[in-house]
C-alpha cells in the first residue's frame, strides 16, 4: 500500500508539471510562471514527504529472519504417538519434501523425557495447568457457576477437602488414567460437569464404589496424557522452514499438514495420507479426529513456544525469538505469552480480548511478528505524526 501511495504521488507531481507547462503557454507568462512555481512546490513537497517517510520506515522496519526476498515460516511438526512407526517417518518425511519443506532437524523424544519434562503438560498449558500443574487452591474458579451447579460453596468444597486436580483424584480414587476418564465420561453423561472457561471443566465424580464423591478439574486431560508417557511411547519431531511468499501458513496447515479431521484431508496431504494407508503403516487404528495422526504449529509464535518446550530452545538463539526481541518485546511477555493466556487490545473503546494463541494464528512470520507488537503495546512509527505537512501536499497530489 505504501508503494501505491509513494506511486501516486510521484504521478501527480509529473501530473503538475505537465499542466504547470500548458498554463505558461496558454496563459500570460507571469500567470504561467506563478502556477508553475506553485505546482512545482507541491510536487516537490510531496517527493521530499514520500522520501522522508521512506527512510522512516526503513529505519523502523523489523529486520527479518534470513534474506527478505524469501520471508521464511519455520514450524514444528511431530509424528502423534499412535502413529509412530518407522513406515510413518519415512512417509512424512516424503511428504515434507514433496511439499517444498526443508528439514531443519528432526528427532524421537521418548515418554520418559515427555513425562520428566512435563513437555506435554506444557503443549497443553491452559488444559494442563488445571489438571496436573496446579492445585485447586490455585485456580480462578467462578464461585457462583461451582454453587449454582453443584449445590456447595467454592469454599466450603475446599474447606473440606473434597477438591482434587485430575493427577491427585487418580490417587485419591484408586484409578489410572483410563479408569478416571471413564469415570468422567459418567459424570459427563449424568450432566455432573460445569465449564468454566476454554480447557477449564470440574466434574462430580461419585460413581467410584467404596470412594466418597469428590470434584474433579479436567479428568480427561490424564487419559490425554498417558498416550504420550506409558511405556513405549513417543513422538518424532520435525522443524521445517518454507519461503512464505510461496506457501501460507494458513496453506501450510490446510493442505501440508491436513484439517483436524482427517477424513476432511486432502488425498496428499500428511493426515490424508496416513488416513488412506493407516493399515500399511502399521496403525492401531484408523485415525479420527481425536487421533489424527499428525501434529504442526498453528503459526510462528506457537512454533517459537514448541521449540523452547519440546526442543529446549534458548528464546534468545531462536531467529523467530530474536526478531520479537528486536521488536521490542519483553523475553518476559513472551514466555507469558508462550501458555496461551487471555490477552486484551486494539481500541480501548471497543477492546479485543482473546487467547493470545488465536490472535496470531494462521498468520505468516511478518504479519505475527506485527500483530504480537501491536498486542504489546508498541507501533513502529505513526505516519500521520512524521511530517504533517509533507503527508497534506502528498495526499493532494493524490486526491
Amino acid at each position: 500500500m505504501f508503494s501505491r501511495f509513494a506511486n501516486a504521488s510521484r504521478t501527480a507531481a509529473r501530473g503538475f508539471a505537465r499542466t504547470g507547462r500548458r498554463g505558461f503557454a496558454s496563459a500570460g507568462a507571469g500567470t504561467g510562471a506563478r502556477r508553475m512555481a506553485s505546482y512545482a512546490t507541491m510536487a516537490g513537497v510531496g517527493a521530499v514527504g514520500i522520501g522522508f517517510l521512506s527512510n522512516r520506515v526503513a529505519e523502523t522496519s523489523v529486520a527479518p529472519c534470513s534474506a527478505p526476498q524469501e520471508r521464511p515460516n519455520c514450524a514444528c511438526v511431530f509424528i502423534k504417538p499412535q502413529a509412530v512407526t518407522e513406515a510413518t517417518k519415512a512417509l512424512v518425511s516424503k511428504g515434507l519434501e514433496a511439499k517444498g519443506m526443508k528439514v531443519l532437524s528432526e528427532g524421537t523424544l521418548t515418554a520418559k523425557q515427555i513425562d520428566e519434562g512435563m513437555l506435554i503438560d506444557n503443549h497443553y498449558y491452559a488444559i494442563a495447568s488445571k489438571a496436573t500443574l496446579l492445585k485447586p487452591d490455585q485456580l480462578n474458579v467462578p464461585p457462583e457457576k461451582f454453587k449454582k451447579q453443584f449445590g456447595i460453596g467454592w469454599k466450603d468444597a475446599l474447606a473440606k477437602g473434597v477438591v482434587f486436580n485430575a493427577a491427585d483424584a487418580c490417587e485419591q480414587l484408586g484409578l489410572d488414567a483410563s479408569g478416571l476418564n471413564a469415570e468422567w465420561a459418567k459424570a459427563k453423561k449424568a450432566g455432573k460437569l460445569v465449564k468454566f472457561g476454554g480447557g477449564f471443566y470440574c466434574g462430580l465424580i461419585d460413581t467410584v464404589p467404596n470412594k466418597a464423591p469428590i470434584y474433579v478439574f479436567n479428568g480427561f486431560f490424564m487419559n490425554m496424557r498417558n498416550d504420550y508417557v506409558k511405556p513405549g511411547a513417543e513422538i518424532h519431531y520435525y522443524v521445517v522452514e518454507w519461503n512464505s511468499q510461496k506457501l501460507s501458513w494458513e496453506d501450510f496447515r490446510g493442505t501440508v499438514l491436513g484439517p483436524t479431521d482427517p477424513a476432511d484431508a486432502p488425498t496428499d496431504s500428511l493426515r490424508g495420507m496416513i488416513l488412506k494407508d493407516w493399515k500399511a503403516l502399521g496403525l492401531p487404528g484408523c485415525p479420527n479426529v481425536g487421533e489424527n495422526g499428525m501434529h504442526a504449529s498453528a503459526s510462528p509464535f506457537e512454533a517459537l513456544a514448541e521449540r523452547m518446550n519440546w526442543l529446549g530452545v534458548k528464546l534468545e538463539d531462536d531467529k523467530f525469538g530474536q526478531s520479537l526481541l528486536k521488536a521490542g518485546i519483553p523475553a518476559a511477555t513472551i514466555k507469558k505469552w508462550s501458555v496461551d493466556p487471555t490477552v486484551v487490545y486494539g481500541s480501548p473503546e471497543y477492546p479485543i480480548k482473546k487467547s493470545l494463541f488465536d490472535s496470531l494464528e494462521d498468520t505468516d512470520s511478518d504479519m505475527c511478528l506485527a500483530r504480537a507488537m501491536m498486542i504489546n503495546g508498541k507501533s513502529s512509527v505513526d505516519l500521520m505524526q512524521v511530517v504533517p505537512s509533507a503527508i497534506g501536499g502528498a495526499l493532494a497530489g493524490v486526491v
